[in-house]
C-alpha cells in the first residue's frame, strides 16, 4: 500500500528556505576560519570518497550494514564480491590507513575540515568493530556500545525498575499483577487491522502538518507506506535519496493507539524521513559532502538518528496534545471507545522510563549473564510487555545486538541537549532539533 504526500503551492513557494535565524546558527556552528588551504579541502574530499567506497564494500558482505546510500554510482563496488570469504584483514587495514590519513586533518585550522574529519573518523571506529563482529569476534555489551555508538550506557538494577513499576501498581485499577492490569488497559486500544491504513495515514499527515510549521521541506519530498510481516522491528524507514522514503510497518503484533502516533512520527515527520532529507539537502546537495550520502546502520550516526526520532515524537506532540489527538481524531476513526484513554497515556508515561530494561536484557544476553527465559521474565515483569512483544524484542536483540540503546539512551541525550540549549521555548526546541538533523554530530557533543 502506498501513500504519497500532496504539497500545496504555498508550501512549494517556501521550499528550500532555511528557517533557522542567524543568531541560532552562530550559536551552534563553529566560526569558519579564513585559513582554508584548497589542497586540504581536496584531500578531505578524496578521503570522504574512500570512506564511502569502504563502507559500500563492507556492505557487499554484511547486508544489514548499509542503511542508505544516495551518492554517485561511481563509488559503488565496480564488481561483485570476489568470493564468499569475508576479507576481514584487508578491510581492517583499509580502516586503519584511512583513519591515519584523517588524523592529519583533524587539527586543521579550518573548523569545517577539522569537524568533518573527526566525524568520519568516529564512524570508522564503528566500521572496525562491526568488521570484527561480522567475522565472528566476540565483544562485551560495554565494548560494543562504546565502539559502535560512541557512548557508555548507564546500568540499572531491578530495584530501579521495581520503583517505577510500583508507581504503576498504584495507578492501574483492577486485580492481578501490574503487567496483567496494564495489558487489560492497553487491549482496549488495539487498532483493528482493517482500520490501520486509514488511522496511520491520518497520524502521519498530522505529524507532517506539525513539522511544516517549522521547517520548509523539499517540494518533491514523498514516501510510500507498506505493511509487512516477519520482521524483528515494528517500523522501518528505507531512505532512497532524492527526498524519498519507503516506510514499512510490521503487523506481526497488535498495534496500539500510541504506536500509531509514535511509529508514524518516528519513521516520518519529524523523524527519519526528515532527518535524512535535511542531511541530503544541507550537506550533500548544498555542500557536496559525499560522506553523508552513505549511512552505515551500525555507527554513531544511528544514536543521533534514533534518539532524535524518538525525541521528535514529544516535540511534535507536547504536553497533552498526543492524548487530545488520539481521543478526538484517531480513536473515533478506528471505532474505539475513548474511555480510560487519559489513564492509558499516564501509564505509558511511566512505562517510558522502563524502556531501559531492554538495555539490561541486551547486556545480559550479550555478556551471557542472563538466559533467554530470564530475558523474557525481565521484559514482561519490568518492561510490561506481553509474551509476544517480549519474544519479538529478544529477536531484535539477537539480530541487532546493542542497537537497542540508540532508542532510549539516544533519546535521553537528544532531549537533554536540546532542552539545555532551548529552555522551554517550543520555537527554539524546533530550531535546535533542526540543527541536530542538519549537521554531522558526534554523540560526545551531546554529553
Amino acid at each position: 500500500m502506498h501513500w504519497h504526500n500532496v504539497t500545496s503551492s504555498a508550501e512549494i513557494n517556501i521550499m528550500y528556505k532555511i528557517f533557522f535565524p542567524a543568531a541560532w546558527l552562530l550559536l551552534f556552528s563553529c566560526a569558519q576560519k579564513n585559513t582554508q588551504d584548497p589542497s586540504d579541502a581536496v584531500q578531505l574530499s578524496n578521503l570522504a570518497e574512500k570512506y564511502v567506497r569502504l563502507g559500500l564494500a563492507i556492505g557487499q558482505y554484511d547486508e544489514s550494514f548499509v542503511d542508505a546510500y544516495y551518492g554517485p554510482d561511481s563509488l559503488k563496488p565496480a564488481t561483485a564480491k570476489a568470493d564468499s570469504v569475508f576479507p576481514k584483514d584487508r578491510l581492517l587495514a583499509e580502516v586503519a590507513a584511512l583513519t591515519n590519513d584523517l588524523k592529519v586533518l583533524e587539527g586543521n585550522a579550518n573548523d569545517t575540515i577539522a569537524r568533518r574529519s573527526a566525524w568520519i573518523a568516529s564512524q570508522l571506529k564503528a566500521f572496525e568493530r562491526r568488521i570484527r563482529l561480522f567475522s565472528g569476534d566476540s565483544a562485551s555489551f560495554e565494548t560494543e556500545t562504546k565502539e559502535l555508538y560512541g557512548v557508555t550506557v548507564p546500568v540499572y538494577d531491578t530495584v530501579h525498575f521495581k520503583t517505577i513499576a510500583k508507581k504503576l501498581d498504584s495507578l492501574l485499577p483492577g486485580a492481578g499483577t501490574v503487567n496483567e492490569r496494564f495489558q487489560q488497559l492497553a487491549n482496549r486500544f488495539i487498532i483493528p487491522k482493517a482500520k490501520l491504513d486509514t488511522v496511520l495515514k491520518t497520524s502521519i499527515a498530522e505529524c507532517r502538518k506539525r513539522t511544516l510549521k517549522y521547517y520548509a521541506l523539499p517540494a518533491t519530498e514523498n514516501f510510500s507506506l507498506e505493511f509487512v510481516t516477519n520482521k524483528p522491528w515494528s517500523g522501518y524507514n528505507w531512505y532512497k535519496g532524492n527526498y524519498r522514503s519507503i516506510i514499512q510497518i510490521n503487523t506481526d503484533l497488535n498495534i496500539f493507539i500510541d504506536r500509531v502516533i509514535d511509529v508514524g512520527s518516528h519513521e516520518s515527520y519529524p523523524g527519519h524521513h526528515v532527518y535524512n532529507m535535511l542531511l541530503e539537502k544541507n550537506l550533500y546537495r548544498d555542500k557536496d559532502w559525499v560522506e553523508i550520502s552513505f549511512y552505515p546502520l551500525y555507527s554513531p550516526q544511528s544514536l543521533i538518528a534514533e534518539g532524535s526520532a524518538n525525541y521528535g515524537i514529544e516535540l511534535a506532540f507536547p504536553g497533552d496534545e498526543k492524548i487530545d489527538f488520539a481521543k478526538n481524531v484517531l480513536l473515533p476513526l478506528a471505532g474505539i471507545d475513548t474511555t480510560h484513554i487519559n489513564l492509558y497515556f499516564k501509564a505509558l508515561e511511566l512505562r517510558d522510563e522502563l524502556n531501559f530494561v531492554r538495555n539490561e536484557v541486551c547486556r545480559g544476553l550479550m555478556n551471557k549473564t542472563m538466559t533467554e527465559a530470564e530475558a523474557v521474565y525481565w521484559l514482561k515483569t519490568f518492561s510490561l510487555m506481553n509474551e509476544q512483544a517480549a519474544v519479538k524484542s529478544i529477536s531484535f536483540i539477537r539480530a541487532n545486538r546493542s542497537y537497542v540503546i540508540n532508542y532510549n539512551y539516544g533519546k535521553r541525550l537528544a532531549k537533554q541537549y536540546i532542552e539545555k540549549k532551548a529552555g522551554s521555548s517550543a520555537d527554539k526546541k524546533w530550531e535546535v532539533f533542526g540543527w541536530l538533523l542538519s549537521n554531522e554530530v558526534k554523540p560526545d557533543e551531546l554529553q
